[in-house]
C-alpha cells in the first residue's frame, strides 16, 4: 500500500511539473496564431511554416526534369527577437539546399518564443519532401530534445556547418591587412589616386596594405570592370579567379600556382638563347578581420643575358654555389651555364587597433615615391623583418627590423654567414593638403662580441645617433636622411630624398670635396593622366650619390646585405637620370625606361688597387686621396639601360600576366681592365608571368 501511495504522488508531481512547464514555456506565433489557446499554438505555428514554404519553395527545373523524388531537412532558429534564421541544410543537390534558403530569408518577423515571460530562442528541424505536396508537416523542436541528444545532433552538423558558406567567394583581400604586391608597374595604378590633393595618405613607406587603399582606389570596381564572361570552371579559373577559394564566416584564405616561364636570346652573348623557369605555390589569407597571412615559395631555374650572369657571379658568396640571383638569393649551378635559386618569402600582418599594423616575416621593404630609393630599397634578397606602421592624425611612423647577412668568405666564422641588424624609423608627416616631409634615421651592427640584436635599437622613438654614442661609436653605423613630397595639383608631384651617412662642415666651408662627405639626393616628378590621356603616367628621377656613402671603415658595417646594397643598386660614387612612362588600357599594359648614368669604377689591378668609392663592400682606408672627392672619380663609366615591356593580363586575381620585352644597354667604361670593359647588349624575353615582385636588370 505505501509504495502505491509513493507512486501516485510521483505521478501527480510528474502531471503537474508537465503542465506547469508546458504552460510557462510558449512556442513562436505568427500573427494569425495570436488569439488561439496556447496549447494550439504549436500546431499553428507548423501549418505556418509549412504554407509559407508550400507557396514561395520552387524546385530548380534541371531538377523536376529529372523526377527526382527526396527531402531538404533544414535546420532553422527563431531567434530572441522573431526572426527567422537557416543554420543548416541537407539535400542531395545544391540547389535545392540554396532554395529553401531563399524561402526562409521571405519568411516574415515573429513573436518569439518565450520561457517563464522571457523572450528565448528556438531551433526546429524540418523536412520537405520532393516533389513539392500539401502534406501534414510537423516541424522538431530541437529546444525539448534532451540536453545529450542535442549536443551530439549539433556535433554532428558542425563540419557540414562551416562548409555551407564557401560557395560564393568574396573579395575579403581588398579590405584586408595583406600587402599589395610591390611592383613599379601596379603601383602606378592607383598612385595618381593617393596623391590627390587634400587627401591625408603616406606613400613612401611600402609595400602598402589593402585596407590603406582601398580608401582612394576601388579595387572591387575594378575587378568587376576586368572580369570576363567564362561559363565553365576552367575558364572561371583561367581568368577571373583564384585556383582555390574558399571562406566562411570569419577566415578565407586561397592557393595558387606561381609561374614565370620566359624565353629569350642575347644577341651579343657566345649561349645566345635566356630562360627563366619558375614554379611554385602562393598562400593568403585572413582569420578575422585584422589578422592576415602571406607564404609563397619559388622553385626556379634560369640562364639571363650575359651581363646579368656576370654580376651574379661577382656577388658570389662563401662556398661552392657560384652566384647569388640579384634580389632573389644565394643559387647553384644548374646543368654547365644556368642557375638553380629557391625563394621563400611569408609574412603575418595584424592590426590590434586602428592606429597599428604590425607585420612579421621573410621579405623586403621600401622607402621612397621613386623608382629608385636612397634609404631603403628592395634590390637585395629577401630577409627577415618585423615592422610596425603608425598612423594617426596627418602622421605615419614606421618602425623596421631587420635581420641581414655578410655573405663574404671574409666574414664567415665555422662555414656559417655573419649576421647582421638593421633597424630604422621612418616618419611621414603630412603638413599641408600639398606638402609631405619624411624623416629617416638608420643603423647597422653586428654580433661582434657576443653583442647580438642589442635591445637598445628596439625602442621605436629614440634617435639612432645617440645609442651609438652610448654603446660605442664603433659599435654601428648610422645614417640619417629626409624627404619630401609635393603635390603640384592633381596630375604633378614632385618629391625628393636625402641621405646622410657622414659629413664634415668644416670640409664644405674650405671647398676641399673632402671624402668625409658621405650623402647622396634624390629629385623626381610624376605626371598622371600625361597629356589628357586617362592612365598614362611619366617619371623624370635624378639620382646622385658621393662616394664612399653606404661603406664603413668595418665592412660588416656597410648597408648591404648578402652582397647587394639595401639602397641603390648601383652603391655609391654615381649620377643617374631615368625617364619612365607607364600606360594600362584594360587589361593591356606598357612599360618604357630609359636610364642614363655616369659611375666610377675601381681598377683593381697590381698598380692601382685604390677604392675610389662605388664599391660599398671595400674599406675607406684605401682611398686614393683625402680630398677633391668627385663623383664618377676612378674609372669613368658612362652606361645606358633602355627596356620597353607590353603585355596583357590573364588573371586578375592572380596578377598572371603574358609579357614581352627588350632591354638595350651600353657600358662604356674610359680604360678597361678584367673585370670592366665596353659591352653592348640587346636581350629580347617573352614569357608568362605571376608578377609579384620587381625585378631589377639596369645595373
Amino acid at each position: 500500500m505505501k509504495q502505491f501511495i509513493v507512486l501516485l504522488l510521483f505521478l501527480v508531481q510528474y502531471h503537474t511539473y508537465s503542465q506547469d512547464h508546458f504552460l510557462t514555456e510558449k512556442p513562436p506565433v505568427f500573427q494569425n496564431c495570436d488569439s488561439i489557446s496556447i496549447h494550439k499554438m504549436q500546431a499553428c505555428f507548423d501549418e505556418n511554416v509549412f504554407n509559407l514554404i508550400y507557396k514561395n519553395f520552387k524546385v530548380p527545373e534541371q531538377i523536376s526534369k529529372q523526377n527526382y523524388k527526396g527531402e531538404v531537412v533544414v535546420l532553422f532558429e527563431v531567434d530572441t527577437t522573431g526572426q527567422f534564421k537557416v543554420m543548416y541544410t541537407d539535400a542531395l543537390y545544391n540547389e535545392l539546399k540554396d532554395e529553401a534558403k531563399r524561402v526562409f530569408s521571405l519568411f516574415p518577423q515573429v513573436k518569439p518564443a518565450t520561457y517563464n515571460g522571457r523572450n528565448t530562442y528556438k531551433q526546429y528541424t524540418i523536412g520537405i519532401k520532393i516533389p513539392l505536396v500539401n502534406q501534414a508537416v510537423t516541424t522538431k523542436d530541437l529546444s525539448v530534445v534532451n540536453a545529450i541528444s542535442k549536443q551530439e545532433a549539433l556535433a554532428k552538423q558542425e563540419f557540414d556547418s562551416v562548409t555551407t558558406s564557401l560557395k560564393v567567394f568574396e573579395d575579403k583581400a581588398f579590405d584586408s591587412q595583406l600587402n599589395i604586391q610591390f611592383t613599379h608597374s601596379d603601383y602606378a595604378r592607383f598612385d595618381r589616386q593617393m596623391n590627390l590633393v587634400g587627401t591625408n595618405s603616406h606613400t613612401a613607406s611600402k609595400p602598402f596594405v589593402y585596407e590603406e587603399v582601398s580608401k582612394y582606389y576601388d579595387f572591387k570596381a575594378e575587378k568587376k570592370t576586368l572580369e570576363k564572361e567564362a561559363e565553365t570552371w576552367a575558364g572561371k579559373k583561367l581568368w577571373n579567379e583564384h585556383l582555390v577559394q574558399l571562406q566562411g564566416k570569419d577566415y578565407w584564405f586561397t592557393i595558387d600556382p606561381i609561374l614565370d616561364l620566359q624565353t629569350g636570346t642575347d644577341a651579343d652573348a657566345d649561349f645566345n638563347s635566356t630562360f627563366n623557369n619558375t614554379r611554385g605555390v602562393l598562400v593568403q589569407g585572413g582569420l578575422g578581420k585584422k589578422l592576415n597571412f602571406y607564404a609563397s615559395i619559388f622553385e626556379s631555374q634560369g640562364r639571363f643575358a650575359d651581363y646579368v650572369n656576370r654580376y651574379a657571379e661577382s656577388l658570389k658568396a662563401f662556398g661552392p654555389d657560384p652566384a647569388i640571383i640579384p634580389g632573389r638569393g644565394i643559387a647553384k649551378r644548374f646543368k654547365d651555364d644556368a642557375y638553380d635559386y629557391p625563394v621563400a618569402e611569408a609574412y603575418l600582418s595584424y592590426a590590434p587597433s586602428k592606429f597599428f599594423n604590425v607585420q612579421f616575416g621573410h621579405g623586403k621593404n621600401f622607402i621612397g615615391d621613386g623608382y629608385r630609393s636612397l634609404l631603403l630599397s628592395d634590390v637585395a634578397s629577401p630577409h627577415p623583418f618585423l615592422k610596425l606602421n603608425t598612423k594617426f592624425w596627418k602622421i605615419k611612423y614606421t618602425n623596421t627590423w631587420m635581420w641581414l647577412k655578410d655573405v663574404r668568405p671574409e666574414a664567415v666564422a665555422d662555414k656559417a654567414f655573419l649576421t647582421k641588424y638593421m633597424a630604422n624609423h621612418y616618419l611621414s608627416w603630412n603638413v599641408s593638403k600639398k606638402l609631405n616631409i619624411g624623416l629617416f634615421e638608420s643603423v647597422l651592427w653586428t654580433n661582434s662580441n657576443d653583442r647580438g640584436f642589442d635591445v637598445n635599437y628596439l625602442n621605436p622613438i629614440i634617435f639612432y645617433r645617440a645609442i651609438e654614442f652610448e654603446t660605442g661609436q664603433g659599435a654601428g653605423n648610422a645614417l640619417l636622411g629626409a624627404s619630401a613630397k609635393y603635390k603640384w595639383n592633381d596630375h604633378v608631384n614632385l618629391y625628393s630624398q636625402f641621405i646622410l651617412d657622414e659629413f664634415s662642415l668644416g670640409d664644405v666651408k674650405g671647398g676641399e670635396k673632402s671624402w668625409k662627405n658621405k650623402f647622396g639626393y634624390q629629385l623626381g616628378v610624376k605626371y598622371f593622366n600625361a597629356f589628357k590621356i586617362d592612365n598614362l603616367m611619366l617619371q623624370f628621377e635624378y639620382n646622385r650619390v658621393r662616394p664612399y656613402t653606404y661603406s664603413h671603415n668595418t665592412i660588416v658595417l656597410n648597408y648591404a646585405h648578402n652582397n647587394q646594397s639595401m639602397a641603390h643598386l648601383w652603391g655609391a660614387n654615381f649620377s643617374e637620370a631615368i625617364l619612365i612612362g607607364r600606360y594600362r588600357y584594360k587589361r593591356w599594359f606598357a612599360d618604357a625606361k630609359l636610364i642614363f648614368g655616369t659611375r666610377g669604377l675601381d681598377f683593381n689591378n697590381d698598380t692601382d688597387n685604390f677604392n675610389y668609392g662605388g664599391d660599398i663592400f671595400r674599406t675607406e682606408a684605401d682611398r686614393p686621396f683625402n680630398t677633391g672627392i668627385e663623383v664618377g672619380q676612378g674609372i669613368k663609366t658612362k652606361t645606358f639601360n633602355g627596356n620597353i615591356q607590353a603585355g596583357y593580363l590573364i588573371n586578375s586575381a592572380t596578377n598572371l600576366k603574358i609579357f614581352t620585352d627588350i632591354t638595350v644597354r651600353n657600358f662604356n667604361p674610359d680604360a678597361t681592365t678584367d673585370t670592366t670593359f665596353k659591352n653592348n647588349t640587346v636581350w629580347f624575353n617573352f614569357g608568362v608571368r605571376t608578377d609579384l615582385f620587381n625585378w631589377y636588370f639596369d645595373f
